[in-house]
């Protein structure tokens, strides 16, 4: 009833007659539809072993940065006071180093005193400049004052002095006038 078509495939007649292809097996004796299952077996566990380590290299990349961040911030609380403190210290540093020896301390003395002449000079320059800008400008306003009365001088004189020649003549016209009136006049004697 079986009829062989090649080393994997048979051939079977049912009771009607029909022919169908029955299960082939493997050279080892098991069956198709078994290895199949071995393969997606193999397959799944794979794959399942792949995403596994995807996986597990994501929460190792997510743990090293997450530590690398903490580290971060560990380092910078650290650093920060550090930082603080050594720069507190080359500032006091700085400020004692002039005055750790003698020389040096004269050396500093010196500099301040020539500092504080330098500004002193400065001080008595700014000054100077100063009274002489308003003894100049006290100069050129007692200048124009006096202009201002002299011009002002001469107008009132030079109007009294018109106004009294006015009058002179006025004065001298009506004494002459009155003379002449008098000597018109028949002589009472």
């Amino acid at each position: 009833m079986f009829a062989r078509l090649g080393p994997a495939r048979a051939i079977r007649l049912d009771q009607e007659g029909y022919v169908f292809m029955a299960d082939s097996t493997s050279s080892n004796g098991t069956s198709k539809s078994k290895t199949q299952a071995k393969r997606s077996t193999t397959e799944a566990k794979k794959s399942a072993a792949k995403s596994a380590k995807a996986t597990k290299k994501a929460a190792t990349k997510t743990a090293v940065a997450e530590k690398n961040q903490a580290q971060t911030i560990i380092e910078t609380a650290v650093d920060f006071p550090v930082g603080i403190v050594l720069s507190a210290s080359d500032r006091l540093n700085d400020i004692v180093e002039p005055w750790s020896s003698r020389t040096k301390a004269e050396k500093e003395l010196k500099a301040y005193r020539r500092k504080i002449e330098k500004a002193a000079k400065r001080t008595e320059k700014r000054g100077s400049t100063a009274r002489r800008r308003a003894a100049t400008e006290a100069r050129k306003t007692r200048t124009r004052v006096e202009r201002d009365v002299r011009k002002r001088q001469q107008a009132v004189t030079s109007t009294a002095t018109s106004t009294i020649k006015t009058s002179r003549t006025e004065v001298e016209r009506r004494v002459k006038q009155v003379s002449d009136q008098l000597s018109a006049l028949p002589s009472i004697r």
